[in-house]
């Protein structure tokens, strides 16, 4: 059941109203006036000196959702201080305390029992336990989805820039924190339970739509953005870590329901990416022999971006100390496409690229580049229906070297749409805005209407890996919407390189404690 914002607002406010109610009569029994309950700031004062609390927590119970924590705190003190000490009271207490508060406020059995006698009372340690797990995981859960949120990188696709292995903190209040469309879910599960491979962790009993809350900034150009995967609103659980629509391309839909596991997934709910944000709405791109244009001008090149490199070798092959020494990895010459002796693909940056041609046994050293038309001819060869390029689409020949050009979606922007370029939005218009599209005699028709264009009504994003040519990124599965956007990643705090031990530089020092910029 989809609650709107709107309605969940209204709900929000009664909730507290109600629990006023409860609490102007509780204040009277505490020898308070009813009142002064209503009044903030100063209702909130006289209810943390009531309970012995520090004055700080009225500064906290201020600052979005952190305060609810400090809220439930004061309520459990305060049920203390009239002789409620079970857990079922505290449950009800801070979880239905609209309904709760007034029920037992109004009860004239009701005592006050003051802050001594409540004192006095000594809990279990399996209640202490208790107490203290679940105010860490409201805490926790809290911070998580509002304001800060760790991730790892699991891949090489951001290398040399961010590195496989590295633990980083992502902001979410740097774009606004989108409140959580899934609410009720297992803590500190992303999409599946814990020791489970299909069992999701959510349930979707009730659902919000896309709200976000104000933030600090807005996405910029070339922002290290976390966002959760656009195509992955379907998934073979198999799979997981390809494309739905790619696997049902490669071998058919039937098949594919019959082999696979097959299940959808809301927004917040779908795998969590990081890329590098180099396309911003309006923008034209375009990648040429491995370059990226936008707006018809070179894009920024990082020192830490790399691309694979066919290397030529004479006579003992390549040292792996040298090539560790220029920060090439086991993973990045082992885990190549097969070539003939003497001939390796590493992955590398234009730097270390340079100085790996000065190795006297090294003949040849130049950067792979797919010609626009390779997956075209490979499909052909291999009669195989597979076109792994955006927009995945037989009539357009490109490749993640050679693509577009194409514009990006804007806000508010129109543009003339046809067949041939229907393929480019069709998942824009149909599927993240929700529109039904179909196609009629080279008709184009938008919600039963005959359309020669449209207007977008969100922004997009195009995302791309600073590997290059080892990134499954926007030119594989297209745009990122903006309802996809998580947060920022701005500090990494460990590192950890997969490739070796302890003893060999498993630690990556110089990485640890460090903010994530741009560079």
């Amino acid at each position: 059941m989809e609650i709107s914002i709107s309605t969940f607002i209204i709900l929000s406010i009664v909730y507290f109203a109600a629990s006023h109610i409860g609490l102007y009569k509780l204040y009277e029994k505490a020898g308070l006036k009813g009142w002064q309950a209503l009044v903030p700031f100063y209702g909130v004062y006289l209810l943390v000196k009531l309970v012995h609390r520090p004055l700080w927590w009225i500064v906290v119970y201020y600052i979005p959702f952190l305060g609810f924590v400090v809220w439930m705190g004061l309520i459990v003190d305060l049920l203390k201080h009239f002789g409620k000490f079970e857990l079922k009271d505290h449950f009800l207490g801070v979880v239905f305390s609209g309904i709760y508060l007034p029920i037992i406020a109004f009860k004239s059995d009701l005592k006050f029992i003051g802050h001594e006698k409540a004192k006095q009372h000594k809990k279990t340690k399996t209640r202490e336990w208790i107490d203290a797990i679940v105010f860490a995981v409201v805490a926790a859960t809290i911070i998580r989805s509002i304001y800060m949120e760790a991730f790892t990188i699991p891949t090489s696709s951001m290398e040399h820039t961010l590195e496989r292995g590295d633990f980083l903190f992502v902001s979410k209040l740097s774009y606004g924190p989108r409140i959580p469309m899934t609410p009720i879910a297992f803590p500190f599960a992303h999409h599946t339970l814990p020791l489970t491979e299909k069992t999701k962790s959510y349930l979707e009993w009730i659902t919000f739509p896309y709200f976000k809350l104000p933030g600090m900034g807005n996405v910029e150009r070339y922002d290290y953005v976390v966002f959760n995967f656009p195509a992955g609103d379907t998934v073979a659980i198999e799979r997981s870590n390809e494309v739905y629509y790619q696997i049902v391309q490669e071998e058919g839909w039937q098949q594919v329901q019959k082999k696979y596991t097959v299940t959808a997934r809301p927004i917040d709910k779908r795998e969590n990416y990081i890329k590098r944000c180099v396309g911003m709405p309006g923008d034209k791109l375009e990648v040429k022999n491995g370059e990226l244009l936008l707006n018809n001008s070179p894009a920024y090149i990082g020192e830490g971006m790399q691309h694979i490199y066919r290397v030529t070798v004479d006579g003992y092959g390549l040292s792996e100390k040298k090539l560790f020494d220029e920060n090439i990895t086991r993973e990045k010459f082992e885990n190549q496409p097969s070539a003939r002796y003497g001939e390796y693909y590493i992955t590398m940056t234009a730097k270390a690229a340079e100085k790996l041609r000065q190795f006297t046994n090294v003949k040849l050293v130049e950067r792979l580049n797919k010609e626009k038309g390779y997956y075209q001819q490979q499909a052909k060869a291999l009669n195989i229906n597979s076109f792994p390029i955006y927009p995945n689409h037989p009539t357009f020949d490109w490749t993640e070297d050679n693509f577009g050009p194409i514009d990006i979606p804007k806000k508010g922007n129109t543009i003339s749409l046809t067949t041939q370029n229907l393929p480019i939005y069709k998942r824009v218009i149909a599927v993240y805005e929700g529109n039904q599209l179909e196609v009629v005699n080279n008709d184009i028709f938008i919600n039963g209407e005959k359309a020669t264009s449209y207007t977008f009504q969100k922004d997009y994003y195009w995302m791309m890996g600073d590997n290059r040519h080892n990134s499954q990124d926007s030119r594989f599965w297209g745009f990122v919407p903006d309802d996809h956007i998580v947060g920022k990643a701005v500090f990494i705090w460990l590192s950890l390189d997969p490739d070796y031990p302890l003893t060999r530089g498993k630690i990556r020092w110089k990485r640890l404690l460090k903010m994530v910029d741009k560079e």
